[in-house]
Formats: structure tokens, sequence, C-alpha cells
């Protein structure tokens, strides 16, 4: 279903252009060096909305992904800044890459351990005010074109 509904999701971004604050496209070296830093391999929707829009706002809603190759001194929507960031003050687990903070004690992550068939991570919830083993990962989607296409039409209701 990815990336079906990621790409009704890119449609609505597009057609929604005064909604869009977006950092921009993002170059392959760049998001080579994200992925060392955090360990991870981008793939399917996740890595085409790095290259795509790189990191930004749909309305209020954030997205996080890539600013730029400062990863040690940046801020949200960094998802590499935010993700080592709550490595060394939550102890967040390797298989996590933040990509979405609730406001409201949730953060939403792509976890690297739970993959379909074609490689795409779903996304979970958790709550860093608990220790991860005190805690049931609820999944919020499938995969990140679910997350974003859900996201993307709330705001627009």
């Amino acid at each position: 279903m990815s990336n079906k509904t990621y790409q009704k999701a890119k449609k609505i971004i597009s057609k929604n252009k005064d909604l869009a604050d977006f950092e921009g496209q993002k170059s392959v070296e760049l998001i080579e060096k994200a992925e060392a830093a955090v360990g991870l391999q981008f793939t399917g929707s996740y890595l085409d909305y790095l290259q795509t829009f790189g990191a930004g706002n749909f309305g209020s809603e954030e997205v996080y992904g890539i600013i730029d190759e400062d990863f040690e001194d940046s801020s949200v929507p960094d998802a590499i800044w935010y993700t080592l960031t709550l490595r060394k003050s939550i102890n967040l687990p390797a298989n996590f890459l933040a990509i979405y903070d609730t406001g409201s004690d949730e953060i939403f992550c792509l976890d690297f351990h739970s993959t379909d068939a074609t490689g795409e991570p779903k996304v979970v919830a958790l709550d860093p005010t608990y220790a991860l083993e005190d805690q049931t990962l609820e999944i919020i989607a499938d995969d990140f074109g679910d997350f974003l296409l859900e996201l993307i039409e709330e705001e627009l209701a």
C-alpha cells in the first residue's frame, strides 16, 4: 500500500503549496552521510521523501527528515540529529529513527526491525518518559506512506 498512499500524499502536497514548507530535495551523498550517522539504510517511501522534500511542514504538521550534514548541532525537523539526541538521552534503540513528535509525550519512529517484504519499516509510537522495556509499542502505520497520507488528510480536514 505504501507506494500508492505515498504517491497520493505527494500529489496532495503539490496541490497545496500554500500549506507546504519543506527544506527541499536532498542529494544521494547527503542521504548516505545521514544513513551512516544513524547506522540505518533508508528505503522506499521515506527515502523518496528525503530525496523530494528533505524535511518540513505541511500546515502545522512537522515531519522530520534531513536538513543538512551537521547532525550534531541542529534541531527539529532534523530526524538524524533528533534520533542521535534521543539515543543519548533516553537510550533510543538503534533500530528506531524518530520522524515525528506529537507534542504530548509520544514520538513516532520508523522501526527498522519491523519491515514488510519490500523493506518498508512500520511507524511506531513510543513514550520517552517510560523505559522502552516497560511499554508496548503501538503501530501507528504500516509504513511511512500510510503515515504521511493520514497526517496530511487530518491537516486538511
